[in-house]
């Protein structure tokens, strides 16, 4: 559908008494009737919640927890259940949460509010997916589709699904369910990650049309798409509306949201200006804003900026997390600073409670990279001795650079670790990789590796014709029957271009 098409139809996304709504915050999804509890209560409550927080494994049953609590003749409390589900979906245990939720919601004497059932949705999202998800929407009333609206259409965005998109904003506004603007970002964010920039200023219209108030994240959005559509001259005018707002205050997200469009235009001292002028706008109450702001100034190359404001960083209360760590070492391994990045790491090290194995690795990349493979390879039996966990992506770096410096025992060595996490996560090796350890196997003519190896990579579906020609050859050498090969490359219905034709002859001469 054209863009113009269907914003035609967008005035009916938002009903005419929308202008008087405000803005709820997120706590008010799981807001419950006021009650009093005696300490005793509040124990039982705590007791209960650490039980079912307490559930690490996805396959233990909250349900279960529950149900036994109440059947040993414990009391439960609809506000207890209400706050360990909030906490289950912030810690993205998706699963749990849908499974009290679920339970609250089959209780006749449970009196669920709106946000209990905008936070099942979003369970049922993450746990069954969107078809369940818009069954489960249909069925609510028209009260809890109002709150339960944002999550179902955030899942569409996270689909990239415009079409079904579209179609529930103008179903929410036929029903006068579009009070804020939360929705109207959602489909801004759905337009920007489809590289449909010119419906993001329509969206604005219809929001100024219908006196919904931009937010921040609306302004910001507005911004990357007329950076887009326009050039930053464009920007520059939305950023001026910005400031004569008095509904919203420019903050560091959007100075940092001006510098970003401005060094991607090549301007570097207006976006150096935007940067100084958001280090104004920053919290010592929160460390994201200089997150930010440190990567900004690493795209710049500027080094002093990025070690001056990594500093003030730790002027906010509390310990640095380790993703902090681990950005201002990918900020200065990117700047070539690796003495800098060395003496961070140690002071990560020095001030740790558990080692978080991504922290090294960005160190251990580094190394590898840029050739230093000793150093690489101590820090890694360092990491050992401290008692790091190694994941894919330890094996993955080390997998690469002992290939490239052709220590190729210990390459797979690395390969077979490696290969052992395929299963739980997406990382996959390049076929440049796949190519390099069959190549080793064709050299020393070792067969038993090379059919394991194809076993290996064929049962998660990156085998190649390219590699099956080398195991071809490799068995022609040593005479050796390739039946199994040559079934494995029927049922993946291998292209076979001259030399993979000539090489499945020979077989059958």
């Amino acid at each position: 559908m054209a863009g113009r098409e269907i914003f035609a139809g967008m005035r009916r996304w938002v009903p005419h008494f929308a202008s008087s709504a405000r803005r709820r915050p997120l706590s008010s999804l799981c807001s419950s009737s006021s009650s009093s509890f005696s300490s005793v209560d509040r124990r039982r409550d705590d007791e209960l919640q650490s039980k079912i927080m307490g559930l690490r494994k996805p396959d233990r049953s909250a349900t279960t927890v529950i149900q036994n609590w109440v059947d040993g003749g414990h009391r439960v409390s609809v506000l207890e259940l209400r706050r360990v589900s909030v906490q289950l979906l912030k810690s993205k245990r998706f699963n749990h949460a849908l499974q009290v939720l679920t339970w609250m919601e089959t209780r006749s004497d449970f009196r669920v509010s709106p946000g209990d059932h905008a936070m099942r949705l979003q369970s049922i999202i993450n746990v069954n997916g969107m078809l369940e998800a818009e069954e489960y929407f249909e069925q609510l009333s028209t009260a809890s589709k109002k709150t339960a609206c944002l999550p179902l259409l955030h899942g569409y965005v996270v689909e990239r699904d415009t079409e079904k998109a579209e179609a529930l904003m103008l179903k929410l506004g036929g029903l006068g369910l579009i009070v804020n603007p939360n929705p109207y970002n959602e489909m801004m964010k759905l337009y920007m990650s489809t590289s449909e920039y010119g419906k993001v200023p329509l969206v604005v219209q219809q929001m100024k049309k219908n006196k919904i108030p931009l937010t921040v994240l609306s302004y910001n959005l507005w911004m990357n798409a007329n950076a887009k559509l326009f050039g930053f001259g464009s920007v520059e005018m939305v950023y001026k509306e910005m400031l004569n707002d008095n509904n919203v205050e420019v903050g560091w997200s959007t100075l940092s949201t001006l510098a970003g469009i401005y060094m991607k235009a090549g301007l570097v001292e207006k976006a150096s200006f935007a940067l100084r002028s958001a280090e104004k706008k920053l919290s010592n109450c929160n460390r994201l804003g200089f997150s930010f702001l440190i990567t900004q100034y690493a795209s710049l190359n500027s080094k002093e900026d990025v070690l001056r404001l990594w500093k003030a960083s730790k002027a906010v209360a509390g310990r640095i997390p380790c993703t902090n760590y681990m950005q201002i070492l990918l900020c200065l391994v990117k700047l070539g600073d690796t003495v800098e990045a060395e003496r961070i790491f140690m002071e990560w090290e020095s001030n740790c409670f558990s080692y978080d194995i991504r922290v090294s690795n960005v160190l251990l990349g580094a190394y590898m990279r840029n050739g230093m493979t000793e150093k690489a390879e101590a820090l890694h039996l360092h990491t050992l001795e401290r008692g790091g966990q190694p994941n894919y992506k330890t094996w993955e770096i080390l997998m690469e650079g002992r290939l490239k410096s052709q220590n190729m025992d210990k390459a797979v060595e690395a390969m077979k670790k490696g290969f052992c996490m395929l299963q739980d996560c997406h990382w996959r090796p390049s076929e440049e990789t796949v190519m390099a350890f069959a190549d080793y196997f064709e050299k020393h003519g070792n067969i038993e590796y090379a059919n394991w190896y194809i076993r290996v990579i064929r049962s998660f579906g990156f085998a190649s014709s390219t590699l099956y020609k080398s195991l071809l050859r490799m068995h022609l050498s040593a005479q050796r029957s390739a039946s199994d090969i040559l079934k494995m490359m029927e049922e993946d219905k291998v292209e076979m271009d001259e030399e993979t034709s000539a090489l499945v002859q020979a077989f059958r001469v």
